[in-house]
């Protein structure tokens, strides 16, 4: 079954990845195709999304910092994008932090998730925090299920859900209730309490992007 599609939804943070994707693109000379090859990403999907007729979801994210060897967090920026040192310089003070007021974050609207991304202004860092409202409230209308590389934190803050995964049978978790879990295993959060249904994810890279799985 293939994931839902809508048109992306502007936010107050003005989050555009969709611009700064065909910005860096051409920056660089490249065509839809060939950021097709290098992020595994149909060309019809990119066209969308540079069009503003498709929000990322994070696997496709996570795909295209991989593929054009970008740091994710400057997806939501825009400008001159370079690629960035894996390494700070030789006697850098470590001292960074970013605050992300409450309702804040880059958010980016898709189907299934309205995803508010945390310290988002921070590139290289070791962990993506990211808050997610739940769209769907039934498994069969969530489409495609969604796998990224790493592992996966989640924690319950606001009304219950359902974790669908392609190895387990689904798991109800009410709020303050947690999860730990491979990333690279297909997953769907699905909203199952009345009202809004909000999850806190920490995710983390730790091997190269896979196939997306299918749902079973």
């Amino acid at each position: 079954m293939r994931a839902r599609k809508t048109a992306g939804t502007p936010d107050k943070s003005g989050t555009n990845p969709g611009a700064v994707l065909r910005a860096y693109r051409r920056q660089n000379g490249w065509t839809l195709a060939d950021v097709a090859a290098r992020t595994g990403i149909q060309v019809s999907t990119l066209s969308k999304v540079e069009n503003s007729k498709m929000s990322l979801s994070y696997d496709k994210l996570v795909r295209i910092s991989q593929g054009l060897k970008i740091d994710i967090a400057l997806l939501f920026g825009g400008g001159q994008l370079q690629p960035e040192p894996s390494a700070r310089p030789r006697g850098a003070l470590n001292g960074r932090r970013s605050v992300t007021p409450a309702g804040g974050g880059k958010a980016i609207q898709t189907a299934n998730y309205l995803h508010h991304y945390l310290a988002s202004d921070l590139l290289n860092k070791k962990f993506s925090p990211i808050i997610a409202e739940l769209q769907v409230r039934r498994i069969e209308d969530f489409g495609e299920f969604i796998s990224h590389p790493g592992e996966e934190h989640a924690y319950v803050l606001e009304g219950e859900v359902d974790l669908y995964t392609t190895l387990y049978a689904p798991l109800r978790l009410k709020t303050g209730d947690s999860i730990y879990f491979d990333s690279g295993m297909g997953h769907a959060y699905i909203a199952a309490a009345p009202g809004k249904c909000r999850v806190l994810s920490v995710c983390i890279e730790t091997e190269p992007m896979q196939t997306p799985a299918k749902k079973r």
